[in-house]
């Protein structure tokens, strides 16, 4: 899942980029008001994490923006106001909670689930299954059959993205830019690298193979013999 991140100051945006990082989210950051409402508008993501006091363009109107633009993604303010008249402006301004500074990462991630688990009730499965993989979007568990498999923040990111385009190739170029979100460097062999981690954990213990090669395209994740039926 991505997780938009509003938020000027560094020390803050450096502290929650990396919990994010380390619960297996990916994070597009934006540093001011402007730029946060232009990623809104031309990058996906699942819910927003947004500071009242930006320069360009506040939190209150940001979020203001987004509602009457048609954008329903959960919302999350952060102030260090905490006048219960500035916490009835965040809500009735279209965000779903307020969290006042200073707060815990792990209150912050509490709530952050809690409304991602409230959006996504209706809107499309909290489990990804191919195959005999499961792979749980909320809790982060993934197995195969029966067998509970251990698997780090990075892996589980790019296991999703594989799991959400099953049965596409998607091409070291996208793993790129949706996994680690930034510039493809054609001369890095970090998509491999963690591709065969990955296979070692998801694939070796096993008899059937998920995660194939298309050489000179990418990567595809399906059942083996889907794939020798193509």
């Amino acid at each position: 899942m991505r997780i938009l991140l509003v938020e000027d100051d560094a020390r803050t945006a450096d502290f929650i980029l990396k919990g994010l990082q380390q619960s297996g989210y990916n994070t597009i950051h934006a540093a001011d008001g402007t730029d946060g409402l232009f990623k809104a508008r031309t990058e996906s993501y699942d819910l927003a994490i947004i500071d009242v006091m930006l320069p360009g363009l506040d939190g209150f109107t940001l979020v203001e923006k987004l509602r009457a633009g048609g954008n329903s993604r959960p919302i999350i303010i952060l102030s260090a106001k905490n006048s219960v008249k500035d916490k009835i402006k965040g809500l009735e301004n279209g965000s779903d909670d307020y969290l006042v500074k200073p707060f815990s990462f792990s209150e912050l991630l509490a709530r952050l689930q809690a409304l991602l688990r409230r959006a996504n009730t209706n809107l499309e499965p909290t489990t990804l299954r191919v195959g005999d993989l499961s792979v749980d979007l909320l809790s982060h568990k993934v197995y195969r059959g029966d067998v509970r498999i251990d698997i780090q923040p990075l892996e589980f990111s790019l296991l999703e993205y594989l799991a959400r385009n099953a049965g596409r190739v998607v091409s070291k170029t996208m793993i790129m830019d949706h996994v680690w979100e930034y510039n493809f460097d054609p001369q890095t062999n970090i998509v491999e690298t963690r591709m065969c981690r990955l296979r070692e954990k998801i694939d070796k213990p096993f008899d059937s193979k998920l995660i194939h090669t298309i050489r000179g395209f990418g990567y595809v994740l399906e059942p083996q013999a889907d794939f020798e039926n193509r």
